[in-house]
């Protein structure tokens, strides 16, 4: 497998955003996005997520952006993974394992013992991949009141101690 390079997440990446996050909710039947609404924090990304305390990387191939995870902490000593996204063309390449490792990581150097996700209830597979990686689901929903009528689920794990 090819070696990628994992980067910051710049405001110019905006449009390359939309796109793979916008291809991988078309996979699923009822799912936009909405980079004028609810998603409309994509156009400035990297000013979005630093303005929250957190960090956004990305992975390219052949010119293209092909992943994105962030994270942001909450209070104290919880942070939450924001988005977590793969091209196609990476699933079960081992590219999600890493950049979640990556963040989590990150945030349990700046002290996180916990860490919380929102996950839309119709992302089955990512589901099955959060638990496989440690994360429980928790039993509290939130409805976005989207386009979309999105439910999410509740996942947290708990990182230890360093």
């Amino acid at each position: 497998m090819t070696e990628f390079e994992i980067r910051q997440v710049a405001d110019a990446d905006a449009k390359s955003l939309i796109k793979l996050i916008g291809d991988c909710f078309s996979e699923y039947e009822g799912v936009v996005l909405e980079p004028e609404g609810l998603d409309s924090d994509l156009h400035t990304y990297a000013t979005s997520i630093a303005d929250a305390g957190g960090e956004a990387f990305a992975v390219d191939m052949d010119q293209e952006l092909v992943a994105l995870v962030s994270y942001a902490p909450l209070e104290g000593k919880r942070f939450q993974l924001k988005r977590i996204y793969l091209s196609s063309k990476l699933r079960g390449s081992g590219m999600g394992l890493k950049l979640l490792h990556h963040v989590e990581a990150r945030a349990k150097a700046r002290g996180a013992t916990e860490m919380e996700l929102w996950s839309d209830t119709r992302f089955t597979r990512a589901h099955r991949f959060y638990e496989r990686e440690g994360y429980m689901k928790q039993a509290e929903t939130r409805d976005l009141h989207d386009i979309s009528n999105t439910t999410e689920f509740q996942f947290i794990k708990q990182l230890g101690s360093s």
